[in-house]
Formats: C-alpha cells, sequence, structure tokens
C-alpha cells in the first residue's frame, strides 16, 4: 500500500490526533482507540473481580453524556446516515462512525461529549439495562452456542489463573451482576482519559481544519491521571498437552486446540501467522487436505491467529469430525512434517499474497484505514506502520516461516478440547 501523508497532533490533554486526506468520496470516517481491554479489568485483586467491565463499557458508552440524551447518540448519527458502532477486544476499545463530510463536526462532538462527561448520565437504570443486554449477547453468542466457549475454555488452559489473557472480553455472568455504578465511574475515569486515546480521521478533509476541530472539541477535558502499568502479559512456554474433555451437546464430535505464538510487532508473527496459514487457511491448506480429502477423519478444518502486543499471540485450530484422538494424532504429524521439512515455494507464494490482499482490503475504505492508523498510533506508537504492513508480509522467507514453525507449532505443545459429540 503506497504511503500517504498524515498529519498528527497531540493535544495539551495528550489526546493524540491522526489525519489522513482522502478526496476520492465525500465521507469522513472518525476512529478512537482507547488503550484498555479485557486485559487491564481486575481478576481477583483484593478479592474482588469485574471481567467484562471493558466490554460493558462499550455499551454504556451508547447511553447519553452530560449534553447528549439516553438514545440520542444512535439518533443524531442515523439522521445524518453515518454508520456507526465499537468493539472491544483484549486490549483496546474502540469507536467509530463514517459520516458524510458535512457531518464531521457532529461526529467530532458526540465523542468528544462522551469522553469527557459520561459520568453525568451513568445511572442505575442504563447499567441494569446494559448490562442486560451483555449478559443476553453472551447465552446468545457463548453459552447457547454449539462450541460457543471453545476460545473462553482454551484461554483458561493456556494462561494461569489471575492471568490478564486467562478470560475473554465477554466476561463472567457472576462479575457482570456484581459491577456497580462505583465501578463504572472509577473504570472511566482510569482508562477513559484523552492521553490513553488515539483519535484518527480520514477522508474528505482538510487537515488542519480536523485538527481545529479537535482541538475545540476535545481540548477542554482534562487531562485525568496516567494509565496505571499493565500487568505482565508473559506465558512460560507450553512443554506439553493440556487436555480437556468437554461434556456439552454438540451436533458433532470435534477437536480445538490452542498454540501461543510470538507477540504482535516484531518480525516472528508475520513469519508465524504465515506457518498457521498454510497449515490450515483454507481448502488449499495442509490440514485440510490431509484430514478432510485423504484420511476423512474431519468434515470441516480451519486454522486463525489473534494478534496480542502485550502478550502471546494465539494460534486456534478447529477440526470436527468423529474421532478428535485421531484428529490430534494427524495433527501432531503435520506439525512434526512442517517443522522438518517446512512450506514449499508454492505455499509460501501463496501465503504471502493472502496475507497482502487481506491487508490490503482491511483499509481499501476510508473507514478501515482510519482503524489501522489508530491501531497502529495505539499499539505501535507509530500510524504510518500502516502502510508497510503488507510489505512486511511479503518479504518473508520460506526459511524464516519453517523456523517459525519449528519455535511456535511444535507437536505436542499446545492446549486442547475434545468434544464428544452429541448423546
Amino acid at each position: 500500500m503506497a504511503e500517504q501523508p498524515l498529519h498528527e497532533h497531540t493535544l495539551g490533554n495528550g489526546l493524540r490526533v491522526v489525519v489522513c486526506e482522502d478526496h476520492v468520496v465525500p465521507l469522513a470516517a472518525v476512529n478512537i482507540w482507547y488503550a484498555v481491554g479485557s486485559r487491564h479489568e481486575q481478576t481477583g485483586v483484593d478479592g474482588k473481580s469485574r471481567t467484562g467491565l471493558a466490554h460493558l463499557f462499550e455499551h454504556l458508552m451508547f447511553q447519553g453524556s452530560a449534553n447528549v440524551a439516553e438514545g440520542e447518540h444512535a439518533a443524531l448519527m442515523e439522521s445524518a446516515g453515518a454508520t456507526f458502532n465499537a468493539s472491544t477486544s483484549f486490549e483496546r476499545t474502540n469507536y467509530y462512525e463514517t459520516v458524510p463530510v458535512s457531518h464531521l463536526p457532529l461526529a467530532l462532538w458526540l465523542e468528544a461529549d462522551r469522553m469527557g462527561t459520561l459520568p453525568a448520565a451513568l445511572t442505575q437504570a442504563n447499567l441494569d439495562n446494559q448490562r442486560d443486554v451483555v449478559k443476553n449477547e453472551r447465552r446468545q453468542r457463548y453459552d447457547n452456542q454449539p462450541y460457543g466457549t471453545a476460545f473462553e475454555r482454551l484461554c483458561r488452559l493456556t494462561f494461569p489463573p489471575g492471568h490478564p489473557y486467562a478470560h475473554t472480553p465477554i466476561g463472567s455472568m457472576e462479575d457482570l451482576d456484581a459491577t456497580t455504578i462505583e465501578d463504572c465511574v472509577e473504570f472511566f475515569r482510569t482508562w477513559y482519559a484523552p492521553g490513553n486515546a488515539v483519535l484518527s480521521v480520514v477522508g474528505d478533509v482538510d487537515p488542519e481544519a480536523v485538527i481545529e476541530m479537535a482541538e475545540r472539541y476535545f481540548g477542554c477535558i482534562p487531562p485525568g491521571p496516567p494509565a496505571p502499568p499493565a500487568r505482565p502479559g508473559d506465558l512460560e512456554p507450553l512443554t506439553e498437552v493440556r487436555l480437556e474433555e468437554v461434556d456439552e451437546e454438540v451436533p458433532s464430535p470435534a477437536y480445538f486446540a490452542m498454540l501461543p505464538l510470538p507477540s504482535d510487532g516484531g518480525p516472528e508473527i508475520e513469519a508465524a501467522e504465515l506457518a498457521v496459514e498454510i497449515l490450515g487457511g483454507g481448502t488449499g491448506s495442509r490440514l485440510y487436505d490431509r484430514m478432510v480429502r485423504r484420511d476423512q477423519i474431519a468434515t470441516e478444518v480451519w486454522t486463525g491467529v489473534t494478534r496480542m502486543v502485550d502478550g502471546p499471540s494465539l494460534a486456534l485450530v478447529e477440526a470436527v469430525g468423529p474421532d478428535p484422538a485421531r484428529i490430534a494424532e494427524v495433527l501432531d504429524e503435520e506439525l512434526a512434517a512442517f517443522a522438518e521439512h517446512g512450506p514449499t515455494e508454492d505455499e509460501t507464494a501463496r501465503a504471502t499474497a493472502q496475507a497482502e490482499r487481506g491487508l490490503l482490503e482491511r483499509t481499501e475504505t476510508v473507514t478501515g484505514l482510519a482503524n489501522a492508523l489508530s491501531g497502529n498510533a495505539t499499539q505501535f506508537g507509530d500510524p504510518a506502520r500502516t502502510f508497510t504492513a503488507a510489505e512486511r508480509a511479503a518479504a518473508v522467507t520460506a526459511e524464516e516461516i519453517r523456523d517459525a514453525a519449528r519455535r511456535w507449532l511444535a507437536p505436542g505443545a499446545r492446549t486442547a478440547l475434545s468434544y464428544g459429540g452429541a448423546r
């Protein structure tokens, strides 16, 4: 991706602003990343656990602020013809909207009002309402879905109790029930300060005008206290297979595995993710060819990577088939063969091309580019890193992929779940 000029400015309260011009269509994408996610939540500190609070807060941020009534944020955005949403992960929470450029001042004002004044509108009624929304989301997407808690279970198996990555952003029902107004206010004042955020604006805009608007709407927000240091996310290497037998009603037996990978930001993660792609990324992958086509021990095989900056990234392997134990054996055989011989030329070329295409597709719209700029500024301090992502993937060699497989995808070193199937 060709690098585009960026205009950066830091407000006196610490808010970092990144602006990128794109005059193809008369739209503006606004994206704010806050450096807070589920890894920053309390888990047993002084006997208090508040998992799920970061994700709950994502919902509360749409419930009004000092100058915006409950439901008015969404109503104003919809009347402006905007698309808008938010998301929470282990390491960050982001809020975003794409608006006709004429409505950019409205979008910035709304974001500034909730950044500066959310507690003014935080009531027990909207806390109770949004807590119920999140609990229902947990039931629908996790607890009542076949294999829905697999990722959560694997995180608990992979990380020791109390580790910042041992729980997932959805949180537990018990902790959600225990959350109080006081918890929410403390969380807001700790993590939703301007100095813990990056605002990116991409689109048909004048950078100087955007920076002036940022100063006007956000500049009066007090800086707040510095964010406390995050707990260490280090993990001791796995030296065995930690297996959990899951006794749940599911459509078919299945085997799930998690393998820690290097943290995001260094050259190793590029090679490790490409290795995972060659192993199980689609119908042309090694695991699909072996398990589905040749041995016919699985009907579905999938792999994916969750990148982390402050802890290990995670590779996930899923295979649905009647004999999970046999799937585990074949997985070890394929991991061992890959570590010994590495990828072929064709596999390397295909995987790097797919990675390049995926990175470019994620930044081809003003919405995607604004998100990438905020992410790279928040996690690596460098929004321009966005423009070299495809190059980093393309530069990985077959030897580097083989070395990454030897180090990170060793057979017999993972956590795993075995689902027995419907009874």
